[in-house]
């Protein structure tokens, strides 16, 4: 029988909840799998009146599944006691359950190993059984703190999977190698406990590469660093800042001051962003733990402070002082990780084109205005803290410090108006930054080591000046387009004789079918003969000319008799 235990367990785990750490989830699952297994293989356990206990022997293992029946029964106990594990920290009754469904699980898989042993079993089986075993049995003498015992199950377990990695090809073997890396912290802090102290450095080490422990491990170690700094934080009396020292007497406190060196060197070691970001997040909750450990101090000596402020003209108290210097690492250290925040983004703007290919949101320049925008709010609260105040040379140090975010967050500004074609905006945003560039240069001087850490602005003047000549030839490209434009949908009305005066490239003057003037020419407008009116003419008495004018003959039937027969008048 052929039963890949391994490849069966990690592929249900991350496909049931346990990539991001459902328990719950994965348990419930392995309960569904259970049922349809009994009731395919017809191996239920009586009815719903009466339970009939049945069990797994060897005459029956010619169908693997049964075998996964017992594996099923295993992960279920191991994934309700990880849930459990969770629940304990809330609720430490919960151990007591947490513990017996872990013996549980540990009974299970020893069922498992002792069916493995059949004939029918092949060898590679038998050894992922065996495994599967020290790993339950490791994890058992872990939770009871039985560190010899558990060291010696974990590494039984360890040298299995080697052997399998190597007897193995390559593609097989990473899963063997994952299970490998996932067991290494746990040996190693069972050897710190049995008195081993080089494991301290492993286990830190180990903490930066993969991101953070899991499993069982996670806050142990998380407690052992702690207590390991507790030990150190007892020889811890003071602390010195800026020319003055003050006296740490809070246990939290001193543990934070011991440990802020050592996660700062965790964050400049940490391989990716995912690491340093996490790391960054743990390092400021520990600040604000103490802080709020400071500030419980703080409020029953209010009328003691007030007194001291009177009497040492305006100098802060010891205890207030101390909050400063807390506020200024948390504010400080909130700097540092939004400014590699915008550097990791940065350098995703620069691969946006092929982002964009990929079918991925590329970043935007607004992205990292707003982190900017946090940024210099960040450092107006360092100009506020009490008892410096009066620090010319910390004012003056935050003072640049904010024209250079200031420069920036003006640049990326910029940017995003010149994915608008906004040009004129642009521009102006260009020589702001400039000039924030040009104050800080001129006004950096004694400050210089204080502004080694951040970044360049003479390489932020470069890239302006090179985005300024970029801007100007695209603002031009964009003119002449759009006069460009203009003359084509007018030139289709406009002969060239009548645009004399407008300037643009027109295909069309070399092409066969060229439009010079209007041909045939319009009809204009010409001077005819003028009309004459005589308007005096309705005016004008004319002299008498009756007796120049022969009497007419009368008319009439006598007048014409008259005229017949020769009768004259």
């Amino acid at each position: 029988s052929v039963f890949r235990k391994q490849f069966i367990v990690k592929e249900s785990q991350q496909q049931h909840g346990l990539r991001h750490g459902d328990f719950q989830r994965y348990r419930g699952y392995c309960s569904r799998r259970l049922r349809r297994l009994r009731k395919t293989l017809n191996f239920k356990m009586g009815n719903r009146h009466k339970f009939t206990g049945k069990k797994v022997t060897e005459e029956i293992l010619s169908d693997n599944r049964y075998l996964l029946l017992i594996l099923m029964d295993a992960e279920r106990a191991w994934s309700y006691a990880m849930q459990l594990k969770q629940e304990a920290n809330t609720e430490p009754r919960k151990r007591f359950h947490l513990l017996s469904r872990l013996r549980k699980a540990v009974k299970h898989a020893e069922e498992l190993e002792r069916l493995c042993e059949s004939n029918r079993v092949d060898a590679k089986t038998k050894l992922e059984a065996q495994a599967y075993m020290a790993y339950l049995t490791g994890m058992l003498r872990f939770e009871h703190q039985e560190w010899k015992a558990a060291m010696e199950a974990f590494n039984k377990c360890k040298t299995i999977y080697e052997k399998l990695a190597n007897a193995f090809t390559e593609e097989q073997a990473v899963l063997y190698n994952q299970r490998v890396e996932e067991i290494s912290p746990n040996i190693r802090y069972c050897a710190y406990n049995i008195g081993d102290q080089s494991a301290m450095n492993e286990l830190m080490q180990m903490r930066l590469r993969s991101g953070g422990t899991e499993g069982l491990l996670a806050e142990k170690l998380e407690a052992l660093i702690t207590q390991t700094r507790a030990k150190q934080a007892a020889t811890m009396s003071e602390v010195e800042w800026r020319g003055r020292t003050v006296p740490v007497k809070i246990d939290k406190v001193r543990i934070f001051l011991l440990g802020l060196a050592d996660n700062e060197a965790a964050i400049a070691q940490a391989e990716n962003e995912e690491t340093k970001e996490r790391l960054f997040e743990s390092l400021l909750s520990e600040c604000r733990d103490a802080i709020q450990a400071v500030r419980e101090d703080l409020k029953p000596d209010q009328k003691q402070r007030e007194h001291s402020l009177e009497n040492d003209s305006g100098k802060v108290s010891n205890i207030q002082y101390l909050h400063s210097y807390l506020t200024y690492i948390k504010l400080s250290t909130a700097i540092k990780r939004n400014e590699s925040m915008a550097k990791s983004l940065q350098k995703a703007l620069l691969q946006q084109q092929r982002s964009e290919e990929d079918g991925k949101r590329a970043p935007r320049p607004q992205d990292l205005i707003r982190l900017y925008d946090i940024i210099l709010q960040n450092l107006v609260e360092l100009t506020q803290l009490p008892g410096l105040e009066e620090d010319k040379n910390f004012q003056k140090e935050i003072g640049l410090k904010t024209l250079v975010y200031k420069a920036y967050r003006c640049f990326f500004i910029a940017q995003s108006y010149v994915l608008v074609k906004k040009w004129s905006e642009a521009l102006v945003l260009y020589e702001r930054v400039l000039k924030y560039a040009h104050e800080v240069q001129s006004g950096a001087g004694a400050y210089m080591n204080s502004l080694k850490e951040l970044p360049d602005v003479q390489d932020l003047i470069t890239q302006v000046n090179a985005e300024k000549y970029s801007l100007q030839a695209a603002a031009i490209l964009a003119l002449t387009r759009h006069v460009f434009n203009l003359c084509f949908y007018t030139g289709l009305f406009q002969p060239l004789s009548e645009r004399f005066e407008t300037f643009c490239l027109d295909p069309s003057l070399v092409s066969k079918q060229v439009s010079l003037v209007h041909f045939p020419p319009g009809f204009q407008p010409i001077p005819c003969k003028p009309l004459f009116f005589d308007l005096a003419l309705n005016h004008v008495a004319f002299p008498p000319l009756e007796d120049k004018v022969e009497q007419k003959a009368k008319s009439g039937l006598t007048g014409y008799i008259k005229g017949i027969f020769g009768f004259k008048s």
